[in-house]
């Protein structure tokens, strides 16, 4: 048996930061993961001389003062390289009008609604406001939900008078602001916010959170920003692994957890893990960091372990999050058009939205001269994993054709152009990340499973704390890290500790 003081059971960003951050102030860390490297859905792979970011393709918060920028500040290790998009996305309705730049600049945003939505400034001035509200709120690192006395102090020292007023939209979708700013008769702007929050919430303008949004709405401006960072996401993960080890943290990649058993009587937590070739190994500790999927709870706690009813009943209702195909490809930037944005969203027949990343020359993911193309849409998964083999290698080359065949008339692409062309499925999900089914994201941002309403990272169960895409604030690298924060403070403050970042 290995005794540890806490472990962190996943190596996406969440755990890695969770990790690297108590490393930092002292405690004894050790990091498991299935996969032969960390990253989680922000990892890569090689194909050749090209380098795929496995899902995320854009990071927020390298601003000063955004939460990436705080913790390497606070863990005093410099922040990967990245650059500014701008525009951070062009975003193509294909219904006959120009397509919209997400632009940097908010003066050139704001002349861009007016443009494309006439009529629509107080939707985009409410959105504002909220957004406003909300992230220096988030900045002050509330916790939520809250479950004691203490995360209702940090709530309430988070909270300004202004967020009194913008909490009267707690239960709202955005749905609702548009018919409060008389502009859900605008087809155009609903179909616009649909694209857009299907990225980041998995939910449409009428089921997405108004609070949550709001925010994701204004992200791609100054003072905030979405940025590419140089050479993969995996440099994100690559930094923050390199300080949990500097400080004193151990990790272990390719060791898979497959049981969680709470020993009352030591009052501690045994953790069965299989090492490849299938080499048997326990962990014991006081505190659990679990960033998987929340769902994944239900098969690793064994029933004699006391899983309370309404908590395992709670698990077992939760939102089912979306699947996702991804295509990545490679091919001659030639052969791309010459103002071939780095991020574009389409809206495809019998696909959806399809979202799109091609690498920028010289970022290290292509030679030079050639560009990598990732194409994104969300997808059922059940579907994907009720195929038999036949029926899956029909649907998947089904799925790719369609794809390639919408980028080569979208942008004039011969067909014997791409130097590489494969699809990933919930399938591949799966096995990569350890996610049931493949499920990419958390719950999907809904008024009552945003916020206050959502899922706690304090769990029922002493010493088993939560965090990831489906605890607050939600999605996204930014987002992950802010709730890998949250549970570390937690954790500190039941230790009889005090942890908040560097301002």
């Amino acid at each position: 048996m290995i005794e540890q003081s806490v472990i962190v059971i996943g190596g996406g960003i969440a755990g890695l930061t969770a990790g690297a951050l108590l490393a930092h102030e002292g405690y004894k860390v050790t990091l498991l993961e299935s996969h032969i490297q960390p990253g989680g859905c922000a990892g890569t792979f090689t194909r050749g001389p090209y380098v795929f970011d496995v899902g995320a393709t854009q990071v927020a918060g390298f601003e000063k003062g955004g939460i990436h920028e705080r913790i390497f500040r606070h863990l005093k290790c410099p922040l990967p390289v990245a650059e500014i998009l701008d525009p951070a996305c062009i975003v193509d309705l294909r219904d006959g009008n120009e397509p919209i730049s997400l632009w940097h600049d908010p003066y050139k945003w704001k002349e861009e609604c007016k443009k494309h939505f006439p009529g629509s400034d107080r939707f985009w001035s409410l959105c504002r406001q909220l957004h406003r509200s909300n992230w220096a709120f988030t900045g002050a690192e509330p916790i939520l939900p809250v479950r004691n006395l203490w995360d209702f102090k940090q709530f309430i020292s988070a909270s300004r008078s202004i967020n009194v007023l913008t909490g009267l939209f707690s239960l709202s979708s955005i749905e609702d602001l548009l018919w409060v700013c008389s502009c859900n008769q605008d087809q155009r702007l609903r179909n616009f916010l649909d694209c857009q929050l299907k990225l980041y919430s998995q939910k449409p303008s009428n089921q997405t959170s108004a609070l949550y949004g709001a925010t994701v709405l204004q992200m791609a401006q100054a003072p905030l920003g979405l940025w590419h960072l140089q050479g993969s996401m995996q440099k994100l993960s690559d930094s923050l692994l390199a300080c949990l080890r500097r400080d004193g943290g151990n990790v272990y990649l390719g060791h898979k957890v497959v049981g969680l058993q709470k020993d009352y009587q030591r009052n501690c937590w045994n953790i069965d893990v299989i090492k490849s070739k299938n080499v048997s190994l326990q962990f014991q500790t006081s505190d659990v960091i679990f960033t998987l999927p929340p769902q994944s709870l239900l098969t690793l706690i064994s029933n004699w372990s006391n899983l309370p009813t309404n908590y395992r009943h709670t698990l077992e209702t939760l939102p089912k999050p979306s699947g996702a195909i991804v295509f990545f490809g490679a091919i001659n930037r030639s052969n791309l058009p010459d103002n071939f944005s780095g991020h574009i969203q389409l809206v495809v027949d019998q696909i959806g939205s399809l979202f799109l990343s091609v690498s920028h020359d010289g970022d290290g993911r292509a030679p030079f001269g050639q560009a990598t193309v990732i194409a994104s849409a969300f997808t059922d998964v059940l579907s994907w994993n009720s195929f038999n083999e036949v029926q899956y290698r029909q649907s998947k080359h089904l799925a790719l054709k369609k794809i390639v065949e919408t980028l080569n008339i979208e942008f004039s692409i011969d067909s014997q152009s791409w130097l590489h062309k494969e699809l990933a499925t919930p399938r591949s999900f799966a096995k990569w990340t350890g996610r049931p089914q493949g499920i990419v994201g958390g719950l999907g941002q809904t008024p009552t499973t945003f916020g206050p309403f959502g899922l706690s990272s304090r769990t029922p169960l002493e010493g088993l704390w939560l965090c990831g895409d489906s605890i607050y604030p939600g999605e996204g690298t930014a987002g992950v890290s802010q709730s890998a924060v949250m549970a570390c403070r937690q954790l500190a403050f039941d230790h009889g500790r005090l942890f908040t970042l560097i301002k």
